[in-house]
């Protein structure tokens, strides 16, 4: 069996962290991929799983695209010179993939929601979601439908 370089991807993506809270706090209309602008004691953290998005949010500052709210501890075998772990992190997109986004944040009142931060082919990755805001009843009726679905599963299950 001959195999070209980058035919076959075995190696897939490591989840660095997850936003739970994301799904149930905003209902995601579209997600994107970004880069991030690291410094190096922040990636081996990252690589150690030492990442948190938890009420962390992207806003526009200019004409780029920032990420704050996001904590990195200090990598454990750094210096003193590790970057501070709650430090507004640039968000990596071209030019007309922010343009549009500005757009639809200002008309339609949206909101830009890190869901996860992942590692992808030795760079760190931030999948950002294009969100709305869950109002309480809406989160309510979530939990019906789920807790509903749950059940029918398991009477299926019996049966």
């Amino acid at each position: 069996m001959i195999l070209l370089y980058g035919t076959m991807d075995t190696k897939a993506d490591k989840v660095a962290a997850a936003n739970r809270h994301a799904y149930h706090d905003y209902t995601v209309l579209n997600s994107f991929e970004a880069g991030i602008e690291l410094k190096g004691p922040e990636v081996k953290s990252i690589r150690q799983g030492n990442a948190n998005l938890k009420d962390s949010f992207a806003k526009l500052d200019g004409r780029e695209l920032y990420l704050y709210n996001m904590h990195i501890a200090p990598y454990e075998f750094g210096n003193i010179n590790n970057p501070d772990p709650m430090r507004p992190r640039k968000l990596l997109l071209h030019r007309r993939e922010i343009d549009r986004l500005s757009g639809e944040v200002s008309t339609k009142n949206l909101a830009l929601v890190p869901l996860k931060l992942y590692l992808k082919r030795g760079m760190v990755k931030v999948e950002l979601g294009l969100a709305k805001g869950k109002k309480l009843y809406d989160k309510r009726r979530a939990i019906k439908e789920r807790e509903s679905e749950r059940e029918l599963r398991r009477a299926m299950k019996r049966r």
